[in-house]
Formats: C-alpha cells, sequence, structure tokens
C-alpha cells in the first residue's frame, strides 16, 4: 500500500483522485481536511502525527467516520519527501503479518509485536491488519 506523504496544504490540489491513504505532515485545519477528501473521494484513512492528532475538532472526525475513513495516529519514519511523494508499506510487511496470523497470534499481539520491531504506529497496523482480511 502506497502512503501519499503531503507537507503543505498547498500539496492538496495536487492529489490524485486515486489515493487511498494519506500521511499529514502538517496540523490540517478543518477546511484543509474538507478539501482533501473532496479532491480524493477514494481516500480510505488520513495518517496523522500524534502532536496534530488533538487539533482535530470533533465535527471532523464525526465527518470523517460518516464518509467511513480512518483517522490514524503516526509518523511515517525514515521518509524522504525530496526523493519520493510516497512511503510504501512493503510487502514484507503484509507477509508478517500472514506468518503471524498462521501461528495463530490474535490482532493484538500481532500490533504489539510489530510495532515494536518496526516501530510501526498502532493505528497504522490496525488499520493494516482489518484491510487484510
Amino acid at each position: 500500500m502506497k502512503i501519499r506523504v503531503v507537507s503543505s496544504k498547498d500539496e492538496i490540489d495536487s492529489l490524485s483522485d486515486k489515493e487511498e491513504m494519506i500521511h499529514l505532515a502538517f496540523r490540517p485545519s478543518n477546511t484543509d481536511i474538507l478539501s482533501l477528501v473532496t479532491k480524493s473521494p477514494n481516500v480510505k484513512a488520513l495518517h496523522i502525527p500524534p502532536s496534530y492528532m488533538k487539533s482535530i475538532s470533533t465535527s471532523t472526525r464525526m465527518f470523517m467516520e460518516m464518509k467511513g475513513i480512518a483517522l490514524l495516529e503516526g509518523d511515517v519514519w525514515g521518509h524522504r519527501k525530496d526523493i519520493n511523494e510516497y512511503s510504501e508499506v512493503s510487502q514484507s510487511i503484509y507477509d508478517r503479518i500472514d506468518q503471524y496470523r498462521a501461528d495463530s497470534l490474535s490482532d493484538d499481539e500481532i500490533i504489539a509485536k510489530m510495532s515494536r520491531e518496526l516501530h510501526m504506529s498502532s493505528d497504522l497496523l490496525r488499520f493494516l491488519l482489518k484491510s487484510r482480511k
């Protein structure tokens, strides 16, 4: 899965309507999120750094819930926007999820284990597990 990294509100206009997951590396306003959802109607999840989560209003959270858009907390570690505008969840992550499921680990156990091993946010892992079923 590709995660489109958006560094500023100026980049919202350059989004494709095919984007499914977007990481916002800036503090979005309600208007920014509405613009983003309008520009990318197929978005399934917004990934936002923990320090910005508290600034997301209740009305925006309800709007996103009504649209079926997951609001995920976390960072994109080690990504260089100057090289690629996308961060990608590699196939090896999905393979590891499948292996842990084959080993009969619960979703919570998988999240705890992978979060420690890979330094991925638990929200992102939960979203990946849900989309993998």
